[in-house]
């Protein structure tokens, strides 16, 4: 007896071909709620990085003899702002993105049942949680300058000797950061999910992400790299060919390279380029944070028998508002479904 498939996927754990056809099922079932999400996530970071970019060059944009008259000093408050923009964005972007990953699991989960969420709904049902999801972003964030700190303090130590002992030193440390910086974004990958799903603090969701991933690391690994390069693929097949169109019509509009068609246009094709990268990079965005999901319900499935405790739910018809999972205690496999089921004749993916 098959495993039925109320929703997205199948009650059961989950095959790699499953969790592809699963996130686009999603996608395409709650388009509002995944691809307005996604949006706003792009939207929010394109916005964050121009202003502060932006604000950090002001002086200097409206000043045209500014460099004319710039001391080395200049330069560097310059290059600092520059730097200090960045670094708020990139803090800010964290802040977001850890905030829609958790809210856009909410549409995965009741997906799964074949519960449809809308945009509004899917706010209401993560709104409690978005304390959990700021401090786990925090925690991320501080995690992040420790990994940063560590090789530019190296680097800066075998910049002061220079010599080649020193840079025997530089390499390995570096590769070694790189490879710890992939393990542990692996191993806290679902943590997003568990603070929403599980109603988990930040660091009891990093705890129990860990616990999940230990014997799946790999598998998760591969099917992050597949979903990374699918997404990378996909987005320079679709914005290259537009910055070519733009560059085409730029040569046709000023053939003798005159600047001012040439100028207006390229503001143009600016434009265009980043809304095609916003809606292109939404689409991703939804598309990996699915995907995020789904691994989080596989990984549930395979070690808390979470697809019987769906099971149940979907039989009994409980609870058609909320969240799939959530309130099950952690580790513990569902009860028995009711008499009929027998998901003891389901195939064995575990």
């Amino acid at each position: 007896m098959a495993p039925p498939k109320p929703g997205t996927v199948p009650l059961r754990p989950l095959l790699f071909g499953e969790i592809m056809d699963g996130s686009f099922q999603t996608i395409r079932r709650n388009a509002k709620a995944m691809l307005g999400a996604g949006l706003l996530a792009q939207s929010l970071i394109y916005i964050l990085t121009a202003l502060l970019t932006a604000g950090a060059a002001a002086g200097t944009l409206f000043n045209p003899g500014w460099a004319d008259n710039a001391t080395a000093a200049d330069f560097a408050a310059l290059g600092f702002g520059f730097v200090g923009g960045i670094a708020v964005a990139a803090v800010l972007s964290v802040l977001v993105a850890t905030i829609l990953q958790g809210a856009m699991v909410v549409p995965v989960a009741r997906g799964i049942l074949d519960r449809r969420t809308g945009f509004r709904q899917m706010w209401q049902l993560a709104r409690s949680r978005t304390g959990a999801l700021v401090r786990l972003a925090l925690v991320y964030l501080g995690a992040g300058v420790v990994a940063v700190l560590i090789p530019v303090g190296v680097a800066a130590l075998v910049i002061s000797t220079m010599d080649a002992t020193g840079l025997l030193i530089l390499l390995p440390v570096m590769f070694g950061m790189f490879v710890l910086y992939i393990w542990l974004t692996i191993k806290v990958l679902v943590a997003p999910a568990a603070v929403v799903i599980e109603e988990l603090g930040a660091m009891a969701a990093i705890r129990r992400s860990w616990g999940l991933t230990r014997a799946n690391w790999w598998r998760i690994l591969g099917i992050t790299l597949v979903v990374g390069i699918l997404i990378s693929v996909i987005s320079q097949v679709v914005t290259i060919p537009i910055s070519l169109l733009v560059q085409f019509l730029g040569s046709t509009v000023s053939p003798d390279g005159g600047t001012g068609g040439s100028a207006g246009l390229a503001i143009v094709g600016l434009v265009l380029t980043a809304i095609v990268g916003i809606m292109v990079g939404a689409l991703g965005y939804a598309f990996q944070t699915s995907v995020m999901a789904l691994l989080y319900l596989d990984l549930r499935m395979r070690k808390d028998g979470l697809d019987i405790s769906l099971l149940r739910l979907l039989e009994s018809g409980d609870d058609p508002d909320g969240i799939p999972g959530r309130g099950l205690p952690a580790g513990a496999p569902g009860q028995a479904p009711a008499a009929g089921a027998t998901p003891g004749t389901w195939p064995d993916v575990r």
